[in-house]
């Protein structure tokens, strides 16, 4: 991943309710239309994993921390989730598998060329990418330092740049939003 990782000693912090503030399950939910095969990017200990795997029919919780998989274990993984330790450039995923992927606050971990090819080569024609993310222009109250983060300009450019159409981009107060389709 890009600039750091989570520290896996503070997990139980990711499972705050008040990351919901930053976005929110039907939010989350509309930016990407989860069904099918489905790949959370950065899943950490499933915080919004589980409100994703309802719509889905499998979610791959996709981590390079294999810690956070057993977080995810412990606090009671649904049954349609597979845990996956990856980095976001070296998906084990065949072309064209994946039906969605989402990330949520974990974009600027994973976001380089490599991560986004590799990406438009899991995603299968017409599927859906939804990222929430902390923004660089937002204040940096919370979240990664600003110098870690990425504007939704920066965004889109990633996106389009390797195959992707951007069909929402849009800063908010802390966050930015991105939908973006392949093909």
């Amino acid at each position: 991943m890009g600039f750091h990782t989570y520290d896996a000693e503070r997990a139980d912090a990711l499972e705050d309710p008040g990351r919901y503030e930053y976005v929110s399950v039907d939010e989350l939910l509309a930016l990407f239309d989860p069904e099918g095969e489905v790949a959370d990017l950065g899943s950490g200990t499933g915080f919004y994993t589980d409100d994703v795997v309802p719509y889905a029919g499998t979610v791959h919780a996709v981590d390079v921390q294999a810690e956070m998989h057993d977080f995810y274990r412990e606090k009671g993984a649904p049954d349609n989730v597979r845990f996956v330790t990856a980095e976001v450039a070296d998906l084990p995923f065949a072309d064209d598998v994946l039906d969605r992927a989402f990330s949520t606050m974990t974009y600027h971990e994973f976001a380089s060329p490599e991560a986004l090819r590799e990406l438009a080569r899991v995603v299968r024609p017409g599927g859906v990418v939804g990222i929430a993310d902390w923004s660089a222009a937002g204040e940096g109250g919370a979240g990664p330092p600003r110098a870690e983060r990425f504007a939704a300009a920066e965004a889109v450019a990633a996106f389009e740049d390797v195959g992707f159409t951007v069909e929402r981009a849009e800063e908010r107060r802390e966050t930015f939003v991105l939908r973006a389709v392949l093909g």
